[in-house]
């Protein structure tokens, strides 16, 4: 089953749903950045919200999140659009703990203390940014501190990622639920039992539900309008041209000495771990 998102209003345009299956575009991610399992999880669960994330902009808007603990992992970045498209990585993408005591993945322990903070290129003279600082490290629970506190809008925030012993990914998806502003109580009382209901997301993904079932365990059928669906997928950005790009951009005697040291350059994108030769004939053009 390819990856997928829901867009959905509830009761009546009161709360706003989004709801996403990102097994395939996470185990992509798992492949090339090599994570084990534990960093394969926060990674995951980062790429499935800020997917989701991405899927509120507009046009050619885009956004990336940067979750920078002081954990085993490092910093864990990932970048999304309006259409559908995600990218991350981990600074150090070989961590794994034991399961902690709920018998999980022990991501909090990987990311540690730190900050949250989101940019969103919208187009404009300036990028927004928003800063938190990391209330647990589990990373749903951070994105919905954020919510509330940088952008104002009360959510509820869930994602889950499911690791195979041999290290694939077999599950993963999540959601992101807005409350509008003048919500009634009745309707946040309904939201906070139903998720306090859902089953364990990604292994409610492995038994084969799909976005759609996630959603009808979050909110009542006759309540949901369901109002567009859209594939996610991972895909970088990251071009030659790009790289050199940024290889004019450290100046002509960082250049001159890859000319001179090393008759060239190689050049491995962050995200996607593609490698880019550059030969001498092309760094000595961009003098």
């Amino acid at each position: 089953m390819s990856d997928y998102l829901i867009k959905a209003t509830a009761y009546d345009g009161m709360v706003r749903c989004y709801v996403a299956v990102t097994t395939n575009t996470v185990e992509e991610a798992r492949k090339r950045q090599d994570t084990w399992p534990t960093a394969s999880a926060a990674l995951g669960r980062s790429l499935t919200i800020t997917a989701i994330m991405g899927a509120m902009l507009k046009g050619d808007d885009s956004l990336t999140t940067t979750i920078a603990g002081d954990g085993a992992l490092g910093q864990v970045v990932a970048d999304a659009n309006a259409k559908g498209e995600v990218r991350g990585f981990v600074n150090h993408p070989h961590v794994d703990f034991p399961l902690n005591e709920q018998g999980k993945l022990d991501v909090s322990r990987a990311v540690g203390q730190g900050v949250l903070s989101v940019v969103k290129d919208q187009g404009l003279k300036d990028y927004f940014t928003g800063q938190v600082p990391i209330v647990s490290g589990e990373i749903s629970e951070d994105f919905t501190y954020y919510s509330a506190n940088s952008e104002q809008i009360p959510s509820a925030v869930g994602a889950g990622v499911l690791v195979a012993p041999e290290d694939h990914v077999i599950a993963a998806g999540g959601f992101i639920l807005q409350v509008m502003p003048g919500a009634d109580e009745f309707v946040i009382e309904q939201l906070e039992k139903s998720i306090a209901a859902l089953p364990q997301l990604s292994h409610f993904i492995e038994e084969g539900n799909d976005a759609e079932a996630i959603l009808k365990q979050l909110i009542p059928e006759d309540s949901l309008q369901i109002l567009e669906r859209m594939p996610i997928q991972f895909n970088c950005t990251c071009s030659k041209e790009r790289m050199l790009l940024a290889i004019k951009g450290l100046g002509a005697a960082e250049i001159e000495s890859m000319i001179k040291e090393d008759q060239g350059a190689e050049v491995t994108c962050h995200f996607c771990n593609e490698v880019y030769n550059i030969e001498e004939t092309e760094l000595q053009a961009l003098l």
